[in-house]
């Protein structure tokens, strides 16, 4: 007997696929299309002001009438400008990333927005849990961007978290095809989220040399670097082999956060400059071969997923 997803139920979607909200990639044209594919596209808006925030979600509004949500990274500035902008356009769900969502849960609750937050162990998402958010994002550190500090890999990360949390667990590192789909709820994930394999679509609006840098990765190609900043995977590079430099000659984290900048995500992956840009992918990059539309992605991945299942059911003990 079928049971109703959680994920899905708790979302209003088909597909319990959820697209990461990246920065530099996550606009409302990749928001849209993974929503009108019956998942739930997520506006990144760590890399938006808030005039320019409003704009995406205006614009998502009018591309698809599915749901669809907001990622905030909690590290960034303006977060109390970007929170108003999310209540005045009345966005339905909210990932919140990157920082403690203790202050900002009430708020949500008090404005009737769903509410999830990325945690990279069991403690935080217990956390999670007792302060009544409505679901979690267990994210082990295959993942690109910011990252926890723990090192769990998403294999491991999620059946802990499964069995320590009764609200909906969504997974994510190192999902980019539909067997790791099958595999993620196989350890008892409610549902997926997918960052680098949409990165590569050509809805992401990352620029097409980030894209192509990205097709060309292979599995080694990248690296969870400044640690003592804001732990971060990325491709290696020219600029990664500043920041290992200094690592190796003991730079202090205000060293590393002058050598960071503010620009380094951007310059890489929205700008294209290869060299001296950070560009945030992860592990899953060497699984990624092609730039293919959102609509072409998702026949690909629910046919892999079922595949999966299909070669699962074949297997006996």
């Amino acid at each position: 007997m079928k049971h109703p997803n959680r994920v899905a139920t708790l979302f209003g979607i088909q597909y319990p696929i959820i697209q990461a909200g990246m920065v530099w990639c996550s606009g409302w044209r990749l928001a849209s299309a993974v929503s009108n594919q019956g998942g739930l596209g997520l506006i990144g808006a760590g890399s938006m002001y808030p005039d320019v925030l409003r704009e995406h979600i205006q614009k998502c509004i009018k591309a698809t009438s599915k749901p669809f949500g907001v990622n905030v990274p909690l590290l960034y500035p303006d977060i109390e400008a970007l929170m108003q902008v999310l209540v005045e356009e009345k966005v339905p769900i909210v990932f919140t990333s990157a920082g403690s969502p203790a202050k900002w849960a009430p708020f949500f609750k008090e404005h009737k927005i769903t509410h999830v937050h990325v945690v990279p162990n069991v403690k935080l998402a217990r956390k999670c849990e007792d302060l009544g958010l409505d679901a979690v994002v267990c994210e082990g550190f295959e993942a690109g961007g910011h990252n926890g500090k723990d090192e769990l890999t998403t294999m491991v990360l999620v059946p802990q978290v499964v069995d320590a949390v009764s609200i909906p667990v969504i997974a994510a590192g190192g999902i980019g095809d539909g067997r790791a789909i099958a595999a993620a709820l196989a350890l008892g994930a409610d549902g997926v989220q997918i960052g680098s394999r949409f990165a590569a679509t050509v809805e992401s609006s990352a620029h097409e040399n980030f894209k192509q840098a990205v097709v060309i990765a292979d599995d080694t190609a990248t690296m969870l670097t400044m640690k003592e900043v804001v732990p971060v995977r990325l491709i290696r590079n020219a600029f990664y082999e500043q920041v290992r430099a200094a690592e190796k000659s003991g730079a202090n984290p205000e060293t590393l956060k002058q050598l960071l900048g503010t620009r380094r995500a951007k310059r890489g992956i929205f700008e294209g400059d290869l060299d001296e840009g950070e560009l945030e992918i992860g592990q899953v990059a060497g699984l990624i071969h092609d730039i293919p539309s959102v609509a072409e992605l998702f026949e690909r991945l629910l046919l892999e997923y079922r595949s999966s299942l299909d070669q699962l059911n074949k297997t006996t003990f």
